[in-house]
């Protein structure tokens, strides 16, 4: 994944900061959750939703019926998604085989031909 480097130093930036902070630059929104948890769940507005604006992204909690543990759990998956935004991949360089790598590989084929065609030779008695 190739991240501009905007939002990389800013996903840098709002995992420097604690729990209050990073909560404070995002966008908080509460909504009702659905899915297994009884009438307590389907009918309370227990799902959370924080969106970071400066990168861009944008994370749920609905799996328990608290809306505080939900805000923990998608505080959480904030954190790992920033973290992933973070990295920065290994630069790759092309590389050719060995001379020796490639007569390896031609005489292994070689040989497999030669037992193919051995098949289909018809035997005369």
């Amino acid at each position: 994944m190739i991240v501009e480097p905007s939002r990389r130093q800013a996903a840098l930036e709002a995992l420097a900061l604690d729990d209050d902070a990073l909560l404070r630059t995002c966008e908080v929104e509460f909504f009702i959750a659905s899915g297994p948890g009884g009438q307590h769940r389907n009918t309370t507005a227990s799902g959370v939703r924080l969106t970071h604006p400066p990168t861009g992204l944008s994370v749920t909690g609905t799996e328990r019926r608290s809306q505080s543990q939900n805000k923990g759990a998608a505080l959480e998956r904030l954190r790992e998604g920033l973290q992933a935004l973070t990295y920065v991949p290994k630069k790759r360089h092309k590389t050719k085989p060995t001379k020796g790598s490639q007569r390896r590989r031609l005489d292994t084929k070689k040989r497999e031909g030669e037992k193919k065609a051995q098949r289909n030779k018809k035997v005369q008695w």
